[in-house]
């Protein structure tokens, strides 16, 4: 394995085909009636369409047909994970890119509501990718003071991966042409390892981010609020309907990002950040920031210490026979490096 400043000077690799940033996550979900009490009735996101067993949700900024979709399913799973490319070209490009490294890439074309072609892979730790560049637009909503409910969200962020392998992740993903924002690692320079890695394609901190953990596993969708007292209001409103349960994180501000945040889990589980106040990072001299993983600040610049549920549970994933992918146990646990105190 190559050492960290050996991974990170690599860096993105120039490729032909543009990926434009995360887009949307498909959630399997037990009972759909409950799942959109919590997502339209609570968290206030928006339904563009509705089929019999799915329900098609986007933010109050989005345009976009969709950023999250609920599929009625016997059980709780992640079914994909879509990324948008710039053009039709980009698609033909990035599947032979993908099936050059060896994986199995399929095109669908108008599978979901608002979507034509795209293409479908599984990465090399099993996570179900999705890449398209083409989906029906609604306008934007985000003026609509005299609607909005919920925190607002107004977008899909990024998405979250658990990896046990954070650093072979880390490298496939500059492969497809991501950018390493910030970073948190261990001290020691003869063994130093990544932790954690955010990554991005549009210019903010992270469209994906890398927790080291068991895996693979959807650790969260990152849903962006536009002010931190949107954060709170989503609190407060979620404590008055008698759902304070949901609250499994924050309200806080992490070091790395930047960010105000607090983490909220869906009827099934499945994590959401409502997330705000991250940076720009379109220069192309960004250098990546390190934290060390002794530092309390990098997860809590202030708040309290994540629960243990934040490190060791997420949200499955669907391979492509339609079984749970198997998962793997990393082999550092941030908890052990750092103070107890705060983490």
């Amino acid at each position: 394995m190559n050492t960290v400043s050996e991974l990170l000077g690599a860096g993105p690799r120039q490729t032909p085909y543009e990926i434009v940033r995360a887009a949307y996550g498909e959630l399997l979900v037990t009972d759909l009636e409950v799942s959109e009490r919590f997502y339209v009735g609570l968290l206030g996101m928006i339904v563009s369409a509705r089929t019999e067993d799915a329900l098609y949700l986007r933010g109050w900024e989005e345009r976009q047909h969709h950023s999250i979709v609920l599929r009625r399913a016997p059980s709780a799973a992640v079914a994909r994970l879509g990324f948008r490319v710039r053009g039709e070209r980009d698609l033909d490009l990035l599947a032979a890119d993908l099936s050059d490294k060896g994986l199995s890439v399929s095109d669908v074309n108008g599978e979901l509501p608002g979507m034509k072609r795209s293409i479908r892979a599984w990465d090399p730790f099993g996570n179900p990718l999705e890449f398209f560049y083409e989906m029906a637009q609604f306008e934007t909503q985000a003026q609509r003071f005299d609607l909005h409910r919920g925190a607002p969200i107004l977008r899909l962020d990024h998405i979250n991966l658990h990896e046990p392998r954070v650093e072979q992740a880390v490298a496939f993903w500059q492969e497809l042409g991501f950018v390493v924002t910030e970073y948190i690692s261990t001290d020691d320079p003869a063994s130093e390892r990544v932790t954690g890695a955010w990554l991005r394609r549009k210019p903010t901190v992270h469209d994906l981010a890398l927790t080291m953990g068991r895996g693979p596993r959807l650790h969260h969708l990152g849903m962006w609020v536009g002010d931190p007292t949107g954060v709170l209001r989503a609190c407060d409103q979620l404590a008055a309907a008698g759902c304070v349960e949901a609250i499994e994180r924050g309200p806080g501000r992490h070091g790395v990002s930047n960010a105000f945040f607090v983490y909220l889990r869906d009827p099934d589980g499945h994590r959401i950040e409502l997330y705000s106040c991250d940076y720009y990072t379109g220069d192309p001299d960004h250098v990546p920031l390190r934290w060390s993983v002794t530092d309390a600040r990098a997860r809590s610049f202030w708040g309290t210490r994540a629960p243990d549920s934040w490190y060791e549970e997420s949200s499955l994933l669907l391979g492509p026979d339609g079984a749970l992918v198997p998962t793997h146990d990393a082999d550092v646990d941030e908890r052990t490096q750092r103070s107890p105190v705060m983490a």
